[in-house]
């Protein structure tokens, strides 16, 4: 496989939710039908849905392709040996868990034999809820994935990645994600030595920009800054491992070409990357904290109104100026399941234990907030303006429980410990001094 686009493959589109087109070669993109007899240069015509054919307009996904080979050009998939890491769902558990990083394995591990799954709400058949893993590589994929059971939001932690996908070549550092629609094929190149970072697998409504509401038009993720591919195809007539996820399993088969083989394309069904240092961070300039979902970067909903399947929070770098505040995350218990990670720096509700590369689950209604140490330094601290800064934690949000599966309860980052952290919080209630 070639690991060097040319430099034109690494161009980009910007906005969001947009009909976007792209040729790699002059006229290759049909004119005024979808679908022609004859395709110039002797394409194949394919459409790629996102959603059922019914949907309104507004929340239609599809991408027209116009390919060499079209992707029905495949013999059996049988299953694979190899499957994800992660294992089955273990026990419930209503407790708050934390996890250290997990290490790069040392022998050859690509993009998918690095997955491991962590935590899931529903089963990859279901028309709603997500998956989480986390990724570890140490080699380049020489095969292309795909996963037909959701799309797929990427978040780097450490090295670069490039994804080459149907569409186009996406390159991809920390502090940037990328979003992967369901279906589309891709390969996962390294840029750098090894590559460890979070995928949340989205099995509901694909997702989107949140509503500003009472914010207005600006603010938050802004539409300009969503990054989608340009046309960039693989001519490839060598034996190519396709590799697709079906209800949670692995299955295979050999291909006598490359699957990327798109030359031209249009559509709104595309990959995309975003980098969260562009993310416009709005708060209080007077008093008190807005709910956390002002930090919101993607959303997937659900049927009822407000109520999210997937959240895509983050917590960047920002001035902290609300006067007679406590000004850390307050203690609170949530109706929603959190599942946070983090890409940089430290998190400013947690003094320590709460790593890069680390993460943590917190159910509906389980108590947290800031530990111990950062709640005494937050009620005796002199409230001058103050930036935090050097720091990106984010968190996948999402409306049903979340479930660690048997590795994430077993396996030896998990800290066994962290309910100590709330544990020396001193009672200091006095009923004689207000």
């Amino acid at each position: 496989m070639n690991l060097d686009p040319p430099a034109s493959a690494l161009a980009y589109q910007s906005g969001f939710g947009n009909e976007f087109s792209s040729e790699a070669l002059p006229g290759a993109l049909p004119i005024g039908q979808n679908s022609p007899q004859k395709v110039p240069y002797g394409l194949y015509a394919e459409l790629l849905s996102g959603t059922a054919f019914t949907m309104a307009r507004s929340e239609s996904r599809r991408t027209w392709m116009y390919r060499i080979k079209p992707s029905a050009n495949h013999p059996a998939f049988i299953k694979l040996e190899r499957q994800l890491a992660g294992g089955v769902l273990g026990a419930v558990t209503p407790n708050r868990l934390r996890w250290n990083p997990l290490p790069v394995p040392e022998e050859p591990t690509d993009f998918i034999d690095g997955l491991v799954a962590m935590v899931a709400n529903s089963s990859p058949e279901k028309p709603a809820g997500i998956s989480i893993y986390n990724y570890r590589a140490n080699t380049s994929m020489q095969r292309v994935f795909f996963d037909a059971d959701g799309e797929l939001l990427l978040v780097p932690e450490h090295g670069r990645l490039r994804i080459a996908t149907e569409l186009g070549c996406l390159d991809l550092e920390p502090l940037e994600i990328a979003v992967i629609p369901r279906g589309m094929k891709f390969r996962v190149e390294l840029l750098d030595p090894s590559a460890r970072g979070y995928v949340a697998e989205n099995h509901g409504a694909p997702l989107r920009l949140p509503d500003l509401g009472p914010i207005g038009s600006n603010g938050l993720a802004n539409p300009r800054d969503f990054l989608a591919p340009v046309a960039c195809y693989e001519d490839a007539q060598q034996s190519t491992r396709l590799v697709q996820k079906f209800l949670g399993e692995l299955w295979g088969c050999e291909l006598d070409h490359s699957p990327l083989n798109v030359v031209a394309w249009h559509g709104n069904n595309v990959p995309y990357k975003y980098d969260l240092r562009r993310f416009n961070t709005l708060g209080t300039v007077s008093f008190d904290h807005p709910d956390p979902s002002i930090f919101t970067v993607l959303t997937s909903p659900t049927s009822v109104p407000g109520l999210a399947n997937l959240d895509f929070v983050i917590f960047p770098p920002r001035w902290m100026v609300a006067e007679n505040t406590f000004r850390p995350p307050w203690f609170h218990r949530n109706l929603m399941n959190e599942y946070m990670g983090l890409i940089q720096g430290s998190y400013d509700a947690k003094a320590e234990g709460f790593l890069p590369g680390g993460a943590s689950l917190h159910s509906c209604m389980s108590a947290h907030g800031p530990d111990a140490e950062t709640c005494t330094k937050a009620i005796a601290a002199d409230l001058q303006p103050s930036k935090i800064d050097n720091t990106m934690a984010f968190m996948f949000e999402t409306s049903q429980v979340l479930r660690p599966s048997r590795f994430a309860l077993e396996c030896p980052q998990l800290q066994t410990s962290y309910d100590a952290c709330w544990a020396s919080l001193p009672a200091t209630f006095n009923p004689n001094r207000r």
